[in-house]
């Protein structure tokens, strides 16, 4: 009877869940003033003032945006094969997506951080997760290209990442799925939950100079589900924050066994303080298997090394590493100020929005104010932590961001509008409606210790009728306000790649100039590299064949192959030869079963393709790279295995048929 009751409960809340979020809200006919065109209007021929970068969610990809105008600039790969973009598919880029458990062509693209100097973006790398197989990417913001990957082990879901320390110190990740460690007995009964599971926070380190990431040290920590996250600031540097859900302990039914308690915790973690340990040699070592890929702009390839070791802190043993505090209700969202100073909690089912102060969390520290303790972790009290609460903010609050002016913004999911509040008195200061059912939002700069402002967009959910109709499924929502006034302004509805989460908005100016034009040749360290067209050749290695090739406005060399035979393995080696900007080549060849090829100026990427009948099969640039791109294009034949057709390749030699039989 108990169990029917809460899964009534339950399906109430789910129906006025949909309820809200099918409704327009009141005063959807007026939301749009007249100057909105005006504002978010780009002239053609000029640029953005920022750069979005967009979760792609279920995609796996990395979206960019310009805005105001909402043009979508670029779609980045980073762990989904990619068909345009030869990502996953070339030989040179396979291993960026190779894992523990193999090549893993498809993960969950959640979130997004911006590399950070003194607290502020510096425009260098983008870092991303993946929920799915936990791994970490960094983007590098000069080629708009996945430069790194790493794979987190000990973790069941990466969806609480990545999280950026003030200086990019660290990327932070949390296990949204707890498990029994990798070095554990994996093969136990799912109701041993509280006694075997556990959760883990992974601290990657990046170098300073180039980027590159380490898998630095892990925390293990109680075995429930981690959320958001952020990194303190200012005066909470030093500090991470995250949310936390699952306090229960529950393994089945979470929406409604994890859903119990009026509180869940947001979990303080003082990694100075964990730095510390592992120096005096605190940490322990253990055996676990993850992969960590790293591509490189110099070969044009990707490595991936399988890793075996992972350093390892249990927090329950160090009594000043780690601290909860209770926050209401199954927080999804934890953010911090621009000075530190607040730390916001976003309870998915409360009615308000508590706001933690960071001084007054280090003084309840000092005095032991506590509570009690979780799996030996100490419990501070509530109010000895708590700021105070925005009261009545709206339904299902799930993130906040800060402006440039001392107020907040939070996404209100289930009443679908974002609440502009003061982070000084906690006053809702205005409100305006989302269409529809908003989950993340980002500000300009908004988790910054200097926000731009400006600019809000909210991601939403359902879209239902803002677009043309497409099917049963319509296009992922973002909506653009203007936030530079005292009341939020909607001036732009733009579609975006789905599903989007977590975004932040950039100032061009850190980016643009530092743009990747093209490789240069002299650079190129590729072992396939064939400098200049006189470097072209076909060579046979028993059954691989290796076609060192080249692409030039508006031809590929060679362009007419013969000797090739059933049972070869054909590797075409392309480069690029042009040395302009935006001028990439594309390469083909029917039957190919894995994609194409997309090669920027400079730069060689090969196609592996296995021929499966004997015959005549086309090749050609799918890229348009001129008049004469149809043009651009040759044959390969096929003959049967053991047959005698010599190896021949060429360009621009038109053979009359008494010619080929005469250099047989």
């Amino acid at each position: 009877m108990k169990n029917f009751k809460l899964l009534t409960v339950a399906a109430f809340a789910f129906s006025m869940l949909l309820g809200f979020s099918a409704c327009k809200p009141k005063n959807a006919g007026s939301a749009i003033s007249s100057d909105a065109a005006s504002k978010a209007y780009v002239a053609p021929g000029k640029y953005d003032e920022f750069y979005n970068f967009v979760s792609g969610g279920f995609s796996g990809q990395l979206s960019t945006y310009g805005l105001p105008s909402g043009r979508l600039l670029r779609v980045i790969p980073v762990f989904s094969v990619d068909p345009e973009k030869g990502w996953g598919y070339s030989e040179e880029t396979k291993p960026m997506l190779n894992t523990s458990h193999g090549f893993v062509p498809w993960d969950d693209l959640h979130h997004v951080q911006n590399s950070k100097t003194n607290g502020d973006y510096d425009g260098k790398w983008v870092f991303v997760n993946a929920n799915n197989t936990p791994r970490v990417a960094r983007i590098d913001l000069k080629t708009f290209r996945t430069a790194e990957i790493i794979e987190l082990p000990n973790s069941g879901g990466n969806h609480s990442s990545p999280f950026i320390t003030e200086n990019t110190e660290y990327v932070v990740a949390g296990t949204r799925f707890s498990i029994p460690p990798d070095d554990k007995n994996g093969d136990v009964p799912i109701n041993t939950y509280k006694q075997n599971f556990k959760g883990t926070i992974s601290f990657i380190s990046v170098q300073k100079d180039n980027g590159k990431m380490e898998l630095s040290f892990q925390l293990q920590c109680p075995g429930f589900n981690f959320d958001l996250s952020r990194a303190g600031k200012g005066v909470s540097n030093g500090w991470f924050f995250f949310s936390t859900y699952n306090t229960e302990q529950a393994h089945t039914l979470l929406e409604v066994n994890a859903s119990q308690k009026d509180k869940d915790f947001i979990m303080a973690i003082n990694w100075k303080k964990a730095e510390e340990y592992l120096k005096s040699g605190k940490g322990r070592k253990q055996a676990v298997k993850y992969a960590h890929n790293v591509y490189s702009d110099e070969t044009h390839s990707a490595t991936s090394t399988i890793k075996t070791e992972v350093t390892v802190l249990d927090v329950k043993d160090f009594a000043d590493i780690a601290y909860f505090f209770p926050c209401p209700k199954s927080p999804h969202g934890c953010d911090v100020s621009p000075t530190g100073e607040y730390i916001v909690g976003s309870g998915k089912l409360a009615a308000v929005i508590p706001v933690f102060s960071f001084d007054k969390m280090v003084k309840a520290i000092a005095a032991k104010d506590f509570i009690g303790n979780f799996d030996g972790i100490p419990i501070l009290k509530y109010e000895s932590v708590l700021h105070g609460e925005v009261k009545k903010p709206g339904l299902g609050p799930l993130h906040t961001e800060f402006d440039d002016k001392g107020n907040a913004y939070t996404s209100m999911f289930v009443s679908s509008e974002v609440v502009k509040w003061s982070v000084k008195d906690l006053k809702v200061l205005d409100r305006v409606p989302t269409y529809y059912s908003v989950g993340h939002l980002a500000v300009a700069g908004g988790d910054t210790k200097k926000p731009y402002g400006k600019y809000m967009v909210a991601y939403n959910k359902i879209t239902k009728d803002r677009y043309l109709p497409t099917g049963p499924e319509l296009s992922q929502s973002a909506q653009l306000y203007d936030i530079s006034g005292d009341k939020m302004q909607l001036i732009l509805d733009f579609p975006t790649i789905g599903e989007p989460h977590y975004a932040q908005i950039v100032a061009a100016d850190l980016i643009k100039n530092n743009s990747t034009k093209f490789f240069k040749m002299e650079e190129n360290k590729n072992p396939f590299f064939a400098n200049g067209e006189k470097e072209t050749k076909v060579v046979r290695e028993g059954n691989k064949v290796h076609v060192y090739m080249t692409a030039i406005r508006s031809h590929l060399t060679p362009d007419n192959i013969e000797g090739i035979r059933m049972g070869d393995e054909v590797y075409f080696h392309v480069t690029n030869l042009e040395q302009d900007w935006d001028v990439p080549h594309g390469f083909a060849i029917k039957g190919a079963n894995n994609g194409e090829l997309l090669i920027m100026p400079g730069e060689t990427q090969t196609l592996k393709w296995t021929p499966d009948k004997v015959g005549m099969f086309p090749m050609y640039c799918t890229d348009f790279c001129s008049a004469l791109h149809q043009e651009m294009s040759g044959y390969v034949r096929v003959s049967p295995a053991g047959s005698n057709t010599p190896l021949l390749f060429s360009t621009g030699k038109n053979y009359a048929a008494s010619d080929t039989a005469k250099k047989k």
